[in-house]
């Protein structure tokens, strides 16, 4: 007997009838003599729905109730899901995430998991009973209500499949596995049949929407080994552990990232501490920078380029505008029209000639390059906006055969 922990995503639990495969999924499961927990997600864009109602009330909406508000779509997917599975006779109960014994911090909207007191889960699987979890949520300190933010229900199933050691955590979704391209985009992408923690972390922090970045990060931690495979096919999907077999392809991803923002602070003074005062203060209000680039000094100054999301871009800007105006020679300009494009892959590090190849590969497209990132195992290039899918496609031929 094995325990399963498997997740699904809101376009697998969508409507009825989807509702009803994946409860195929998971009593199938079942009937082999596993046990199994399972965690869903709300249904298709109920999430999206339910902030657009927010707004309409209340555009200045507090978190806290924010976060009421969005649990309630997991709410509702777990006690139809359940509904489906009692239909087929099979024994069933569902849990919302304080019930299943989430406790998180109070950062409403992108709670941390704190712990998983998993043992109300134990005891309705030692009734033989199958778990269906509320994905996404827990509670705080306060008993509060508290969210993950997106790709949060990944985050709850790799907790889960942890604190109970299981032997396997699924995340089903609408596509069949890691591709070394988004297949909805880039028909020529290759299915992995396995990709190591390192890789599969870049990829999601790089733009990947396969898996959430913060669920591949704590599955290495706990060496929780992960299948990616979609609910509405049979085909065996990808492994995520930590050490992958790759045999052909040193190459795992080529991947695309269109929300972000360019972001260049000019004439700072070219003197120590000037880089730290300004992203200790984006740190200090939770702003995360990626590529940065700093230029040589001249006539005692400096510029200091890099990207931010851009949903941080106002905030960004109001930060640097307070910080800079003082200063006659600075000024704070931004760039929306650009994308990262990035290529992840462990071989490189034994590989000669990666990065001339990628860069071969847009000077093959005319795609000029702004600005450029590397690490052992992934190149990132800042491009226009305009010229992402035809990056994406140049590199993914000159590299994936």
């Amino acid at each position: 007997m094995k325990l399963i922990v498997q997740k699904f995503g809101g376009s697998s639990v969508a409507d009825s009838d989807k509702l009803y495969n994946v409860a195929d999924i998971i009593t199938k499961a079942y009937s082999q003599g596993n046990e199994v927990v399972v965690v869903v997600s709300a249904q298709g864009d109920t999430t999206d729905e339910l902030i657009e109602k927010a707004k309409s009330i209340n555009r200045n909406a507090s978190k806290r109730e924010m976060d009421v508000l969005l649990s309630a779509g997991e709410q509702i997917s777990i006690a139809l899901l359940a509904m489906a599975i009692q239909n087929l006779g099979f024994p069933v109960v569902s849990l919302l995430g304080w019930q299943a014994g989430f406790i998180t911090n109070s950062a409403y909207g992108s709670a941390r998991i704190e712990k998983v007191n998993t043992s109300r889960i134990r005891n309705e699987l030692d009734k033989k009973n199958i778990v269906i979890v509320a994905g996404f949520q827990g509670i705080n300190k306060c008993d509060n209500i508290t969210t993950f933010g997106r790709g949060g229900s990944d985050t709850s199933a790799v907790a889960i499949a942890a604190s109970l050691h299981a032997d396997l955590c699924q995340i089903y979704t609408d596509v069949e596995g890691v591709y070394t391209a988004n297949p909805r985009e880039f028909p020529e992408a290759k299915k992995l049949k396995e990709i190591s923690y390192n890789e599969m972390l870049e990829l999601a922090t790089l733009g990947a929407q396969v898996l959430n970045n913060r669920s591949v990060e704590m599955a290495k931690k706990y060496n929780v080994e992960l299948e990616v495979l979609s609910s509405m096919s049979k085909s065996s999907g990808t492994i995520v552990r930590s050490v992958a077999k790759m045999e052909k392809m040193f190459l795992s991803g080529v991947v695309k990232d269109t929300n972000i923002t360019r972001v260049s602070v000019t004439g700072v003074p070219d003197q120590p501490g000037w880089a730290f005062k300004l992203f200790s203060m984006l740190a200090a209000k939770d702003i995360n920078v990626d590529i940065i680039l700093q230029s040589i000094g001249r006539n005692g100054t400096k510029d200091i380029t890099f990207t931010v999301i851009k949903d941080k871009i106002d905030e960004t800007l109001k930060i640097l505008n307070n910080y800079v105006l003082p200063l006659e020679t600075s000024k704070v300009i931004f760039d929306d029209n650009v994308a990262k494009v990035s290529i992840v892959g462990a071989g490189m590090e034994t590989h000669a000639g990666v990065a001339s190849q990628m860069f071969e590969a847009l000077y093959e497209e005319q795609i000029n390059i702004q600005m450029i990132s590397t690490s052992e195992i992934k190149i990132s290039v800042l491009i226009d906006a305009k010229d992402a899918d035809a990056a994406v496609r140049s590199i993914h031929r000159k590299f994936v055969r």
